[in-house]
């Protein structure tokens, strides 16, 4: 039986903590007892990427944000989706995860951040909404488990009412904010509308063709 291998921790601003393994050549990020991320499930990170740029179109897809960098597939995907032109911001919170991606699992998802069109923001992304205004055609939030905001309590006011009203004034009109989630959250999805966004609901498997159902809001600015 092969071991499982701690090879870095990492302190979480506002409290707790990530712990990376690496188990038979692929990686595992950890909050607490719950497995946030790995390489070797993250089609529905793609499909995060793959529904927001559908809905704006490849054409208008100028400048995006994706918040949250984890293993790097949902960067990695947006970069595969978007033009030569582009710009590509992406935002994270905890420096560990960033030194991970460039020096242990960067490979598996195609090194993104080598990128010239990604851009490295260390950072939580509600600063980076906050300051930013009809600035964005898509928006990617992958941040935690979702709205339920497992690992840092500080990650809910991202979904907040307010936070979702950044989110909507960083958009130029017609952009689009997209959501992951690990799960359903009918409240959720009526603050989206509430705050006026166009709101569509897609269940996406955690392996494109298997696996844990996942939930992806895409959300419209009219």
């Amino acid at each position: 039986m092969i071991p499982r291998e701690l090879i870095g921790i990492a302190p979480v601003p506002g409290g707790g903590e990530l712990r990376c393994f690496r188990h038979d050549g692929d990686y595992y990020i950890y909050s607490g007892n719950v497995e946030l991320m790995s390489t070797r499930v993250y089609g529905a990170e793609e499909a995060l990427a793959e529904l927001a740029v559908e809905r704006r179109s490849v054409s208008a897809s100028r400048r995006v944000l994706v918040g949250g960098l984890g293993m790097g597939y949902s960067l990695a995907r947006v970069l595969a989706l978007v033009g030569p032109e582009a710009r590509v911001d992406v935002a994270e919170l905890v420096p560990e995860v960033v030194t991970w991606n460039r020096e242990l699992f960067g490979a598996c998802a195609g090194h993104p951040l080598r990128d010239e069109r990604a851009h490295l923001v260390v950072a939580d992304v509600g600063a980076v909404l906050a300051g930013a205004r009809d600035v964005y055609d898509v928006v990617l939030l992958d941040v935690d488990n979702g709205p339920e905001a497992l690992s840092r309590p500080d990650n809910r006011g991202l979904y907040s009412q307010r936070g979702l009203a950044r989110a909507r004034d960083a958009l130029r009109r017609g952009g689009v904010l997209a959501i992951w989630s690990s799960g359903e959250n009918l409240r959720f999805e009526r603050r989206l509308q509430r705050i006026g966004f166009e709101v569509s609901r897609w269940n996406v498997r955690a392996r494109r063709d298997k696996g844990p159902r996942r939930v992806i809001w895409v959300a419209t600015r009219p």
